[in-house]
Order: C-alpha cells, then sequence, then structure tokens
C-alpha cells in the first residue's frame, strides 16, 4: 500500500483517486476550492461523473500542506492553466525525493515548458521524481472499470517504473516510456487536432474527414517532435496515435464537443461555457503556433483551428484551404 496525495478534484482526478483507492492504497484529495471538498465528502458523488461513488476510505482536505505531506506518490490532476500556480503553492511542503505524477496535458504559452517542467521550475528541487501520466484514458470509462491503457513517462526508469506498479490494476494497464518530452508534446498538440475534427463533425462532414485530421493531425504531430528531438516511436504509442484517437472521435471528449460546436457557427467563449469544463486544445493554441514558428515545422491543420478559434476565421473555408494545398508526397 501505498500513500498518495491528490492534488485536483476534477473527473480525471478522482476517478484516478477511486481507482487507487480500490487497488488498496490510501488515498487524499486536495481542492482549491472549499466548497467542492464539503461536498465530495458529505455527498461521495461527482456531478460530472454520475454513477461513480466516491470510496469512504477517500479523504478530502482544503490544506495543501495535509496533501503533500508524508506521501510516497503526489498525483497532479489540476487543469493546465492551473498547474504552475499549484506547484508553487505546493512546493514548500515537497520532500526531497518525492515522486511527483502529472496527469494535465498542455504547455504553457510564454515559456513553452511541459507540465512536468513547469512543476520542477516551481519546486525547484533536484532530487524530485516527475512523471507524465498520459494515454487514452476519459475519466467517465476509468471511473467505471473499463480496461484502459497508459503511459508512465520519466527519463528515471526506475521512477516510471514506480508509477507503473502504484497504477497498475485489472483494469489500468501501464506502460512505461523514458521519452517524457514526446509524451508531453502528444498530450498537448492531440487536443488541437481534436479540436479540429470536432469542427468537422460541426460541418456535417463524415468519417473520411475524421480519419483524414486523425491522420495528417498526428503527421504534424510527429514532424513537430522529431525536431524537438523526441522519439519517432513515442508518437506511434499510447500517448500518441492512441490518446488522438480517442479525443478526436469520443462523446467524452470536451474538445471534440468544443470543436463541433465551432464548427456549427458558436462562438469560442459561448462554446466553451456549453461544454462546461477547461477544453486544454484551446489554452494549447497559443503555444503551438509558437513553437511551429520556433522550430520551422509546416502544420497546416493547428493554422487552421487556431485561425478559427483565435482569429474569427470561417471553418469551412478554413478545410476549403486545407484541402486546395499544393500536393505533395505522403510521406514527405
Amino acid at each position: 500500500m501505498k500513500k498518495i496525495g491528490v492534488l485536483g478534484a476534477g473527473t480525471w482526478g478522482m476517478a484516478l483517486a477511486r481507482m487507487l483507492c480500490i487497488s488498496g492504497h490510501d488515498v487524499a484529495v486536495w481542492s482549491a476550492l472549499a466548497a467542492e471538498v464539503e461536498t465530495f465528502s458529505a455527498t461521495r458523488r461527482h456531478p460530472n461523473l454520475p454513477g461513480m461513488v466516491i470510496p469512504d476510505e477517500i479523504v478530502f482536505t482544503k490544506e495543501i500542506a495535509e496533501v503533500c505531506a508524508d506521501k510516497d506518490v503526489l498525483l497532479f490532476a489540476v487543469p493546465s492553466v492551473f498547474v504552475r500556480s499549484t506547484a508553487k503553492a505546493a512546493a514548500p511542503h515537497i520532500r526531497d525525493g518525492q515522486v511527483i505524477v502529472d496527469v494535465a496535458k498542455g504547455i504553457e504559452a510564454d515559456t513553452l515548458f511541459t507540465m512536468t517542467q513547469i512543476i520542477g521550475d516551481e519546486i525547484k528541487n533536484p532530487t524530485v521524481k516527475l512523471v507524465a501520466l498520459s494515454g487514452p484514458t476519459h475519466a467517465e470509462e476509468v471511473a467505471k472499470d473499463l480496461p484502459t491503457t497508459i503511459v508512465s513517462a520519466c527519463e528515471d526508469l526506475a521512477a516510471a517504473e514506480l508509477v507503473q506498479e502504484v497504477f497498475s490494476n485489472t483494469c489500468m494497464r501501464v506502460y512505461t516510456n523514458e521519452d517524457v518530452l514526446g509524451v508531453e508534446l502528444c498530450g498537448a498538440m492531440k487536443n488541437i487536432m481534436a479540436l479540429g475534427s470536432g469542427i468537422a463533425l460541426g460541418l456535417g462532414y463524415g468519417d473520411n474527414t475524421k480519419a483524414a485530421l486523425i491522420t495528417r493531425g498526428m503527421a504534424e504531430i510527429t514532424r513537430l517532435g522529431s525536431a524537438m528531438g523526441c522519439d519517432s516511436r513515442t508518437f506511434y504509442g499510447l500517448a500518441g496515435i492512441g490518446d488522438l484517437i480517442v479525443t478526436a472521435t469520443s462523446v467524452h471528449s470536451r474538445n471534440n464537443r468544443c470543436g463541433m460546436l465551432l464548427g456549427q457557427g458558436i462562438a469560442p467563449e459561448e462554446a466553451v461555457k456549453q461544454v462546461g469544463m477547461v477544453v486544454e486544445g484551446i489554452h494549447a493554441l497559443a503555444a503551438a503556433m509558437r513553437l511551429m514558428e520556433k522550430y520551422q515545422v509546416d502544420m497546416p491543420i493547428v493554422r487552421a483551428v487556431n485561425a478559427v478559434v483565435n482569429c474569427g476565421a470561417d471553418a469551412r473555408s478554413e478545410v476549403m484551404a486545407l484541402m486546395t494545398r499544393e500536393q505533395r508526397p505522403e510521406n514527405e
């Protein structure tokens, strides 16, 4: 049994907290919102995970020092836009050698840091082990104990294997990968491609279009990753094509749903409001545009999605522009 502190009480954090508790671990969950702590403690239910019962053994707290104290593993499960502020608040309470697992997916726009890099930047302790846990893992299905696979990524293979052991059970199969940058890049970029897939759905396009967006979207992500020195095999694994497929096709995907609303002509602010949760793909666009320019990589789908979301471009016109680009070999 391990002592695990979960920072963040959203759907993914709570689905994992429940899974870890059922696996026999001692789990405490922190939320910055006192109302969440009180509601979840009393009802043992999460409004966005209908049917899931929160085990009585899970303890909730609004004190970040308490959730960090004496833990074998700390799980960062806040949205990407709150990772830096959460890491800053947690930093004084992090012990030497602490294993920290991040499940948020994104890249910070001004620094171009991944989530584990942000945590490391705030904690400033070289002994801490930072692990990215990423893959095709919708919280709604993990909460129902449906078979799921995921990747534990860290340059320190021993730390990745520790997380593999802690998170593995009969419903969750965990693989390891030392290419942590590639895994995190996939996690951020696939959300943008899922927005594009949703836009196509909102425009009334079919499965052919969706397949094209997924395939060519992964080609763009792979080009960027190769330019950044990542292992190309990562992009064709669970954190790459696996996560892209599920995010670009599933009814559970908030990025896909938001894109569909955008394709129907709804303004980005209203689309996010209707989704009702953080849409990570929108937050990732600024960083993606900067990375594309920094590494001189052609990413036309990213440019098109950014034009629709941030520049008021007509979605159908952007699709036509993609379809009429200069012809080229597929494997160029």
